[in-house]
């Protein structure tokens, strides 16, 4: 049942994704001061040293992201300064004893977009969050975890769309909620879909 609730929670995600696009009033050509990013996206990986293994991890997520800046850092260092929150309506931890479901928010993405070369448009992301899910994580811990991360990507931007794909290490630990706080430390591959709209 709880597998079913969060698949129908997918596809009003992915329903909803269309009809905003819809609104989209010009078209897009990057990050760029003033633009606003919409997308979809989806990750997997695996436990990595540093906490409790033999875990792994795959979650969906839409985000809304807003580029405050112009360019700025000098040579190869050159971009833009991105800020984004991510909602994950579905979670799924497979740990050696069970599997927890879960949702998040991570309302912490700053992202740091440098100048596009071509249609290729490289990226750098620390971001911070909080999961809630159906049993505790890792097992004898916490239902209500924290999650930290770092990620390194880039953009392919298409004529009416943004792929994305990302290395991402990500860190979960429960901040002391728990008794035990061993944490889980993953690897990840992350791929988007979306777009970056310039509003008149």
């Amino acid at each position: 049942m709880k597998l079913q609730r969060a698949g129908k929670v997918l596809v009003a995600v992915l329903y909803c994704v269309p009809v905003f696009f819809s609104t989209v009033i010009s078209a897009q050509s990057g990050p760029e001061q003033g633009s606003t990013e919409v997308q979809v996206w989806a990750s997997g990986g695996h436990s990595v040293p540093g906490g409790r293994g033999d875990t792994s991890i795959w979650n969906v997520g839409v985000r809304y992201g807003w580029v405050l800046t112009d360019t700025h850092l000098p040579g190869f260092l050159k971009g833009r300064f991105e800020y984004a929150i991510d909602a994950v309506p579905a979670y799924l931890i497979f740990q050696p004893n069970n599997t927890a479901y879960g949702i998040g928010v991570n309302p912490l993405n700053l992202k740091w977009n440098f100048v596009r070369h071509g249609r290729l448009s490289p990226y750098l992301e620390l971001s911070g969050g909080t999961l809630f899910t159906t049993s505790k994580v890792p097992p004898g811990t916490s239902a209500v975890n924290f999650g930290s991360g770092a990620a390194l990507g880039t953009h392919f931007l298409g004529d009416k769309h943004a792929w994305s794909i990302e290395a991402r290490y990500l860190h979960i630990s429960n901040a002391g909620l728990g008794d035990l706080n061993p944490g889980v430390n993953t690897f990840e591959i992350r791929l988007g879909i979306g777009k970056f709209l310039h509003h008149r």
